[in-house]
């Protein structure tokens, strides 16, 4: 991958609505080459698709989050891809990764009460072939998503204080 690529990369995750114009500033390319570079690179799969990052508390909407770490046995010749497969069809899941460490897969779930989520475990992940246990950790407070800061810490105005 060219250092250009990279770049646009980069700005393009911190902000996929710059403009193209500001874009190819940035990367010191001309727009027309920013623009081929930028197809190129979804045509490659590189850019998997644009998006948001919201924040839903503020954003009204109710709906809980967990961390649901699995251990799992994983499958002859297939390794874990198949059980990942499986469990990312569902649309409760919005992360899946094969990580290192005590559990093997870690998902990001969503649900509209802790108790969904808790019914969602229990009655879909759990009992799946190959899941050997799982630990769900609910998310009490987003501090910072896909690096952006979400919970500004608001500044304190201090009384003067003499004796």
């Amino acid at each position: 991958m060219e250092e250009k690529d990279r770049i646009l990369l980069q700005l393009l995750e911190e902000n996929c609505r710059t403009p193209l114009s500001e874009l190819a500033v940035l990367a010191e390319v001309s727009e027309e080459d920013a623009n081929d570079r930028i197809g190129r690179l979804e045509a490659a799969g590189a850019i998997c698709r644009y998006g948001a990052v919201v924040d839903w508390e503020r954003a009204g909407d109710g709906n809980v989050a967990a961390v649901i770490e699995l251990k799992v046995s994983p499958e002859r010749d297939f390794g874990y891809d198949r059980i990942a497969e499986r469990i990312s069809r569902f649309p409760q899941v919005r992360s899946l990764r094969l990580m290192t460490g005590a559990y093997d897969l870690q998902l990001l779930v969503a649900g509209p009460s802790m108790h969904e989520i808790a019914r969602f475990v229990a009655e879909q992940i759990a009992p799946m072939d190959r899941i050997r246990e799982t630990a769900t950790h609910i998310i009490m407070k987003t501090y910072k998503e896909n690096g952006t800061v979400f919970a500004e810490r608001e500044e304190v105005e201090r009384l003067p204080y003499s004796f």
